[in-house]
């Protein structure tokens, strides 16, 4: 066994305090629907920043990153872009306040104010984001499952634990039983305490966090003072061509077959296309998953945004500290470390995190990691379940099943959603690889998601009939990319999944009459999008004459620009102060604080005027 008396006590007090969260907030939940899964919509912004940020910090997601820092240095800054990770800078500028007018419980209900109940494909179009939802919510199961799995590999050896099972259960069986094991306690605070008990275990977890990171932050700073990197002198910048031209030498010159099955070596082309789909991804707004459920569980429009807006800054310094500093360990230390999963031959780079905690840090210091990171892979978990429970219980039971539930009966059907446990990690035994799924989810099926999406907010003629169409024609290219493609492929892959799914929705929204005059004009009034929205503007100033349009484009793109940079600065600070680049670090930070004078006058200001909510 890989953990200590100390570490070991550490995670099991964790664990016990999860469960008591859950259950003395059990009675909070059960006061009604919208008390369970959006705690009422009576939580502050800066916790449910704290909340979602916490729950980004997954473990199957830090392990990437850590094995994508170990491989290509600085330059890894940009890969997060494959989410994308500045998707959170457009939600903070406008998207989150445009999705909290609306007032929905989820982005299936939110549908029904921008194309109504009433009309040619309303049901069909409700139908295929639930669905969307619910294979998203599975994917991100099954994702989290394989890291867990191969990060506890490292510190319970599946030969040594299936030696006490009475029945044998095979090596590969390892991920799910792992996965199955921890997200059961995941499972029972989140269906028990709902929402508030999930906010609340993401505040105990991330402050274990800050914990182990300020200590692990200071034991790296002052190791890597004494010690000399034996990497390409490219690993430092974050500056890259066309090609990336990163050679490893001697001991690590297996890092060069990373590279090559990453597929990332045209990196100029590959960040072209990154950037593209990262925009149009972007501009759709968030995903059906755990985020849109925070963003429409804060109280009004104006703390969506800022509630967006903090999650950068609550997640990007915290967790680039631990990213560097396990990947600068693993870099001075990399002969004293076992990088094969498994016994076999062949190294795996996404096992790195759990490698250097087994192996390089002290006891006390490991179990603190070693439980802020088990306690990710729950949070992360249990804000899925809540997300998926909202999709079954408000969209397919409350909408189609039985309308008139009583209170209790919208509690144990929230509480049947353990089934989605079971298929995800179902989901999870056909799948090995972190990246590839990775890959599958951000580029193939989200990529799926963008044409139908960006259209919804941006143009008026786009109606029911060209959302299904067009979300359907995604979904479907999507999965069937998925026999064939496989790791960047699937980003190479995107102008074709986006044209087919792009020309469904013009054809389903011109074979059928536009939305309502009504529908899109109380649409309009109420979230005030810019795009191309004149003839229902011109419409809507029957009712309001003074009306005016929104002329935010601009100055919505320039805020969006300066706030990209200011994330970038937040990744870059903790990884120039660990390797003692001083003065990289002092301009960075005054980069920072400038865009953060220009934002605080053209982002927060505005934010407090009357006219914002």
């Amino acid at each position: 066994m890989g953990l200590n008396l100390a570490d070991s006590l550490i995670l099991i007090a964790y664990l016990m305090l999860t469960v008591a969260v859950g259950w003395l907030l059990r009675h909070r939940a059960r006061r009604s629907k919208e008390s369970y899964l959006m705690a009422g919509k009576s939580l502050p912004w800066y916790l449910l920043g704290l909340s979602n940020a916490s729950d980004m910090f997954d473990v199957s997601g830090t392990m990437w990153l850590v094995s994508v820092c170990f491989v290509y240095g600085f330059k890894s800054v940009w890969l997060p872009w494959l989410w994308p990770v500045f998707n959170q800078i457009f939600m903070m500028m406008y998207l989150s306040g445009w999705l909290r007018k609306s007032n929905a419980t989820t982005g299936a209900e939110w549908l029904q104010t921008r194309f109504g109940n009433h009309v040619p494909y309303a049901r069909a179009s409700h139908i295929i984001i639930v669905v969307f939802a619910l294979i998203t919510c599975l994917g991100y199961m099954a994702y989290g499952f394989i890291g867990m799995g191969k990060f506890l590999a490292i510190f319970f050896p599946w030969e040594q634990i299936s030696a006490h099972l009475p029945v044998h259960v095979p090596s590969y069986w390892a991920p799910a039983v792992y996965g199955l094991l921890f997200s059961l306690f995941a499972l029972f605070y989140a269906v028990i305490g709902g929402l508030h008990s999930i906010v609340i275990n993401d505040v105990i977890k991330y402050g274990i966090m800050l914990t182990a990171c300020a200590g692990l932050g200071i034991l790296v700073f002052r190791e890597t003072a004494a010690h000399t990197l034996l990497v390409p002198r490219e690993w430092y910048s974050i500056g890259f061509g066309w090609h990336l031209h990163m050679h490893w030498t001697d001991a690590l010159s297996a890092v060069n077959q990373k590279i090559q099955s990453d597929g990332y070596q045209l990196f100029g082309i590959f960040f072209m296309l990154m950037l593209l789909k990262g925009i149009l991804a972007s501009m759709a707004g968030p995903a059906p998953n755990y985020d849109m459920q925070k963003i429409l569980s804060t109280r009004h429009a104006r703390d969506a945004a800022k509630m967006s807006g903090s999650v950068s800054v609550i997640l990007l310094p915290l967790r680039y500290t631990l990213i560097m500093s396990l990947t600068l360990l693993a870099l001075i230390h990399d002969r004293d470390l076992n990088l094969h999963l498994f016994g076999t031959q062949q190294m795996d780079f996404e096992v790195v995190l759990p490698a250097v905690i087994q192996h390089l840090l002290p006891a006390g210091l490991s179990g603190l990691l070693l439980t802020a990171l088990l306690g990710s892979f729950m949070g992360t978990f249990s804000s899925t379940i809540n997300a998926a429970q909202a999709y079954l219980v408000n969209d397919i039971y409350l909408r189609y099943i039985h309308p008139r539930a009583s209170r209790q009966a919208v509690i144990r059907i929230s509480y049947a959603s353990g089934i989605l446990v079971v298929t995800g990690i179902l989901l999870s035994l056909v799948i090995r690889d972190i990246n590839n799924i990775l890959q599958w989810i951000v580029s193939a099926l989200f990529g799926g998601y963008i044409a139908a999406n960006v259209l919804k907010w941006y143009w008026w003629r786009m109606n029911a009939g060209g959302f299904f169409w067009g979300m359907l024609a995604g979904i479907c290219t999507a999965l069937l990319f998925s026999a064939f493609l496989k790791n960047a492929d699937f980003l190479y892959a995107f102008p074709l999944l986006f044209l087919v799914s792009l020309i469904a929705c013009i054809i389903g929204s011109y074979s059928l009459p536009p939305t309502p005059q009504s529908v899109l004009t109380s649409f309009y009034i109420q979230v005030r999008p810019w795009g191309f929205w004149k003839p229902v503007h011109q419409h809507a100033m029957q009712q309001i004459p003074d009306l005016q349009p929104n002329r935010r484009f601009r100055h919505d793109m320039m805020n969006v620009a300066l706030g990209i940079m200011a994330q970038q600065c937040l990744t870059l600070m903790p990884m120039y102060l660990l390797i003692h680049h001083i003065r990289a670090l002092i301009i960075t930070t005054v980069i920072l604080i400038s865009i953060t004078f220009v934002l605080w006058k053209t982002w927060w200001k505005p934010l407090h005027t009357d006219a914002y909510n």
